[in-house]
């Protein structure tokens, strides 16, 4: 007993040092443990969201990726093939053509008042259908673009909304796919509705232009363009800034709404197709898209004066001999897209590039 107290009272410091140390390191362990625990559990965590991004990335990349190429290998041709038929039977010169043509065989068809005032009309149609197809072409070719931004923002939203929700996926999908269809042949409203208005405004542009322009007057290349960039100055300058959206898309009362949409505040009668109308009209109305159309429409004709130049127009010449390569160029610039050079054109021009990433990423996400 004695030799148990005095061993006590000998390495007692020891012993509580060896017990205290024993019981650190125990509830350490047990920290230890709890904190690979809570790690592990964040880990796992980290890499289930990890692994739901990039199946969120790869689901909106391929939808995105199938909506482009139905747009450029569908929507974009179609609406330029029904776009060039109806600018071909709207603008027919072959009936104004062929009556001047009647009158230089036979002298004593035409009066000389009757073939001034011919020659006028096809002067006049002749800028006007011109100046009509690189506008139309423009226009429709970023109005495409800004539908397939629009789509492939709503189907990264709706797809990392119905991640893990197999049902609602499957279910939501046949409804998105037919309000998709139906707003990317809204392009056809062009073609369709809104052709005969824009021929009426683009001609009266036109005539305002050319009034003090005769036939006898010399042009060539640069000229030209000037001329065709007065009239599209003049044609966008008339009316509200806005006018021209009257012909892309139909004018109704839901589209009127689009500062309330932008704060997700939609009304609820509204489809989804009305939505993406909605956003469409947003970006169309921007300050912003109609710095693109200026650039765009300058690029275009541009590029149309290098075609004029090849076309023996680098030398001055009377305006009467100029009209048949102006005839000659407004085909060339309704072509179908992968012909096209001139929307190839626009693609590839750094604003608009710009433009497009930034829209792309910036979307509302209402």
């Amino acid at each position: 007993m004695l030799s148990l107290r005095d061993f006590w009272r000998r390495h007692r410091r020891k012993v509580f040092l060896t017990v205290g140390v024993l019981g650190s390191g125990y509830f350490l362990c047990k920290f230890y443990n709890g904190y690979r625990r809570r790690l592990d559990t964040l880990e796992r965590e980290f890499t289930v969201q990890r692994e739901n991004e990039e199946l969120i990335k790869a689901q909106m990349q391929a939808h995105f990726e199938n909506i482009q190429r139905i747009s450029d290998t569908m929507t974009l041709p179609h609406a330029m093939y029904s776009l060039s038929c109806q600018i071909a039977d709207d603008l027919d010169l072959s009936q104004l053509l062929d009556r001047l043509i009647k009158g230089k065989g036979q002298p004593n068809t035409l009066t000389p008042l009757e073939k001034l005032e011919s020659w006028d009309r096809l002067k006049i149609l002749s800028f006007t259908r011109m100046a009509l197809s690189v506008w139309a072409t423009t226009v429709l070719s970023l109005y495409i673009k800004v539908q397939v931004n629009i789509l492939g923002r709503h189907l990264y939203i709706d797809t990392a909304r119905k991640l893990g929700s197999p049902n609602s996926m499957e279910s939501g999908d046949a409804f998105d796919r037919e309000d998709q269809q139906k707003f990317l042949g809204n392009v056809d409203f062009l073609s369709q509705y809104g052709l005969p208005t824009l021929i009426s405004d683009m001609e009266a542009a036109t005539k305002e232009v050319l009034k003090g322009k005769q036939l006898r007057d010399f042009f060539n290349y640069t000229t030209l363009c000037e001329t065709i960039m007065q009239i599209l100055d003049t044609f966008m300058s008339m009316g509200s800034p806005h006018h021209w959206i009257k012909y892309m898309m139909p004018e109704d009362v839901k589209l009127h709404t689009s500062s309330s949409s932008s704060e997700g505040l939609l009304h609820s009668d509204m489809t989804e197709f009305d939505q993406l109308m909605v956003e469409a009209r947003s970006v169309l109305s921007s300050s912003e898209f109609g710095n693109i159309i200026k650039i765009s429409l300058k690029t275009v004709v541009e590029n149309m004066g290098a075609k004029f130049r090849e076309a023996s127009l680098a030398s001055d010449m009377p305006l009467a001999k100029v009209l048949p390569q102006v005839a000659l160029m407004c085909p060339l610039l309704l072509e179908e897209p992968s012909k096209n050079q001139f929307i190839q054109v626009i693609k590839y021009i750094p604003e608009v590039e710009l433009f497009f990433t930034l829209l792309y990423s910036n979307m509302p996400s209402a």
